[in-house]
């Protein structure tokens, strides 16, 4: 008896792909199988896919599946991916652990140059990376679809406008956001045409952290919830809730995202300010730590917040630390809580540092409306993002801190911009 040869684990149809399209083939069933059900791309006629969701849900994989499906089932197809940033959209949209390297298979991928942000498939298909605060460059390219990443954080709307303008190409041209939820006038639009029970343009899938548990380390997720639980910047980041400002709030997140820049040119003064705890247990408040600058073109920069929870010798350590790393003229600290024993600790780490004891005399709110004075006037620069420090500043009123918790990182905020604005008394002495 001739032996029977076993039967082929693919239909016939699959058998008959070339090489190519069967790899992209398995690559999405694989998807299609592990992926959570509000992953995968809804169908429907929408024209823009908003996906707004905590921080670890999956949004990159998921943008990145789409895209890459997209461009291997449509050849000579043309795409875009839009970040905050070029290196954004290098760095964590195709070279990140979800990004389309990871996604793409290899055998159908034929050229990725990272210099210029250019990667061509094997298909013909293209797709090319743009960053959302040079606008300018999207122009001229025309895309049949485009994948827009943290659109919450772009500086303004402008790429995603031009964007539209060239999404043109093919009978069905669409877009897929992906991005934590940050109250920005794009944002509000978009949530609000998914919300409107007369318009079907925009789609929107919600999702919280916790929804991807099972592929994140439970003791990270029982650490961010320690630490982020209840708080209004947890229930952005990790529970997706689009937030507005609290009512009378000094400061909007709309205006805090206007002010963030990359990095700050030549200083002319920096200091570190200390809104210090004097205990460390479980209740206790936060130390206040933010150091910042005046630069020679006269605008504050904010140059970073290391506050958290220490010992009097801990956060001593650390602002002494600050004042050398960022070469500071001194420490201011507010004493009002423990008196001489605040300079007492600074000097005894660092004698040579410069210190200068501030003591309160108004309340918080009224003694922050001279620095949201400052901001208003589109004075004051953040290097970067300062997630928690900006959080406590909207929710900063007339009336106190709405919610819980105590602003001690705007009180070392004011205190480091209340110190840099006002008229110099001293020579500067340099920190060795």
């Amino acid at each position: 008896m001739m032996p029977t040869s076993s039967p082929s684990p693919l239909p016939p149809c699959l058998m008959n792909l070339p090489p190519a399209n069967l790899t992209a083939f398995l690559a999405r069933l694989r998807w299609i199988k592990t992926a959570r059900p509000e992953q995968l791309t809804p169908p429907g006629a929408w024209r823009v896919w908003l996906v707004m969701a905590g921080r670890g849900w999956g949004k990159t994989r998921t943008g990145a599946e789409d895209l890459a499906a997209y461009a291997l089932w449509h050849p000579e197809s043309h795409l875009g991916v839009i970040a905050p940033t070029f290196a954004d959209a290098r760095d964590v949209c195709v070279e990140g652990p979800s990004g389309l390297l990871r996604v793409i298979p290899k055998e159908c991928l034929k050229t990725w140059r990272r210099s210029s942000g250019d990667m061509v498939l094997k298909n013909g298909s293209r797709i090319r990376l743009f960053s959302a605060d040079q606008p300018d460059r999207l122009r001229g390219p025309q895309h049949h679809r485009v994948w827009c990443d943290e659109v919450g954080a772009w500086p303004t709307r402008a790429a995603f406008d031009q964007a539209s303008f060239g999404l043109r190409l093919g009978d069905d041209p669409r877009i897929v956001v992906t991005t934590t939820p940050r109250p920005t006038p794009l944002m509000r639009e978009l949530v609000e045409s998914a919300e409107s029970t007369d318009k079907d343009e925009v789609i929107l899938t919600r999702g919280r952290t916790t929804d991807n548990a099972a592929h994140l380390s439970a003791r990270v997720l029982q650490a961010l919830q320690d630490r982020y639980g209840g708080t209004r910047l947890g229930r952005q980041e990790l529970e997706a809730e689009m937030l507005e400002d609290a009512n009378g709030a000094l400061w909007s997140e709309r205006a805090l995202a206007l002010c963030r820049v990359d990095a700050a040119p030549a200083l002319e003064r920096t200091v570190v300010a200390v809104d210090p705890a004097l205990s460390s247990n479980a209740g206790s408040d936060e130390t206040g730590l933010v150091v910042a600058g005046r630069g020679k073109d006269g605008f504050f920069y904010v140059l970073a917040d290391a506050s958290g929870k220490f010992t009097p010798e801990g956060w001593a350590t650390r602002a002494v630390s600050l004042a050398r790393t960022h070469d500071a003229e001194r420490i201011v600290a507010e004493v009002n809580a423990g008196g001489d024993l605040v300079g007492r600790l600074v000097r005894q780490h660092a004698p040579e540092v410069p210190f200068k004891p501030v003591r309160a005399v108004r309340g918080k709110a009224e003694r922050a409306l001279p620095i949201a004075a400052l901001y208003e006037q589109g004075r004051v620069r953040h290097v970067g993002t300062l997630d928690r420090l900006e959080e406590q500043m909207t929710r900063i009123t007339t009336a106190g801190l709405s919610g819980p918790g105590s602003p001690d990182r705007v009180d070392a905020l004011v205190w480091a911009l209340t110190d840099l604005s006002a008229p110099r008394s001293e020579p500067r002495v340099r920190v060795l």
